[in-house]
């Protein structure tokens, strides 16, 4: 399983890069406000220059057709990392189609529902993105909604990756890797979350209190 980071704070990416584990980015326009970003372009080809030769998603703002069109090529002209992200509206299924054909890869987002993730990758999304988080926070299951869009991916040889979106903790993260997400995208605070156990805390302290007496 591949980790990107959701974010538009430089110095998390920097971290999770520096712990060898960082594989891409993903960001939103509420991201990049949140970050107080003013050079949107300038911002993403920051991040790209940071994450080596990982995919950095760089969301377009227009819903019609020919403005997703003209938003897409040029976030793709800004450097080679550049994933295409589109809404999942008809427009926008569209216009991943005509990406598809120009070489542009494409992460299709919003993704709720497995027809929706079916619909995206017949177009030839690079990447579909279901969000579990707010599936859950209306009372629906987000982690089987993975479970079924690898089912149908799986049935179908389908190569579209699965790029789990909306992670909320650890758990999440674990359960994505067991469904056989390709890629999960999650805030720095998960990353972070992937270390902690309470038992690894006790044993290090033991070992340094140990280790104290040595010598």
């Amino acid at each position: 399983m591949r980790f990107f980071v959701d974010t538009a704070n430089l110095n998390e990416i920097r971290e999770a890069a520096a712990m060898g584990i960082l594989d891409g980015v993903t960001t939103n326009p509420s991201l990049m406000a949140k970050e107080g970003v003013k050079d949107v372009n300038a911002h993403y080809k920051t991040i790209c220059e940071m994450v080596g030769n990982g995919d950095v998603s760089a969301e377009v703002f227009a819903t019609d057709y020919d403005g997703i069109m003209k938003e897409g090529r040029l976030l793709a002209q800004l450097h080679s990392n550049i994933t295409v992200k589109v809404p999942m509206i008809p427009e926008g299924i569209k216009a991943i189609r005509t990406f598809t054909e120009e070489g542009i890869r494409t992460n299709c987002t919003l993704i709720f529902s497995s027809a929706q993730a079916l619909i995206a990758a017949k177009a030839g999304a690079t990447y579909v993105s279901p969000f579990l988080g707010r599936l859950d926070d209306v009372g629906h299951n987000g982690m089987s909604l993975i479970a079924s869009i690898r089912q149908i991916f799986s049935n179908y040889g389908i190569e579209t990756q699965i790029l789990a979106a909306s992670i909320r903790h650890t758990l999440h993260l674990v359960q994505c890797a067991e469904m056989g997400a390709d890629v999960a995208t999650m805030p720095y605070k998960v990353i972070e979350g992937l270390f902690k156990h309470p038992l690894t805390d006790k044993g290090l302290e033991q070992f340094l209190k140990d280790a104290a007496k040595i010598g």
